[in-house]
């Protein structure tokens, strides 16, 4: 068997409607189209939003909300995450990008408080939670802000 003996299953497919030729086809004349009116026309196309001159849907509703331009979308990462880096003291956002707990370095890193921690580590992340600081130096640890 090769690429060129391929065939669809039988009844998978239909033979395609050929519309326009003639009356005896059921699909002469008008083709389908109607009689009169922009539809019947060649080069004639109704987007899917036209409604016919009518006030669009996207112009009758009401505008609400709105995107903060200022807004920081941080990389999450939880203090129970960090026991998952053990040969390491020193954690920074490559090391994070590494071991798969971030996926992009460009974006900045947040650490959350989530889980606990019993090894002292010194960590560079670009912002922090109180309670992951807390947590962090309890143990002895370090956590600076880049």
């Amino acid at each position: 068997m090769n690429l060129s003996q391929l065939r669809p299953a039988k009844g998978a497919t239909r033979k395609k409607k050929r519309i326009g030729r003639g009356e005896g086809s059921g699909r002469g004349v008008t083709a389908g189209r109607g009689n009169k009116g922009y539809g019947s026309r060649a080069g004639s196309k109704h987007r899917a939003w036209f409604e016919g001159g009518q006030m669009p849907l996207q112009r009758r509703l009401p505008k609400f909300g709105f995107r903060n331009p200022g807004k920081i979308v941080y990389q999450v990462v939880n203090v129970g995450d960090l026991t998952r880096l053990e040969n390491l003291d020193t954690i920074t956002k490559e090391d994070l990008l590494k071991n798969g707990l971030i996926r992009k370095k460009n974006i900045p890193v947040k650490l959350l408080g989530d889980g606990e921690i019993e090894r002292k580590i010194n960590i560079q992340v670009d912002a922090a939670s109180k309670t992951a600081k807390e947590k962090i130096e309890k143990v002895g640890g370090v956590v600076t802000l880049t």
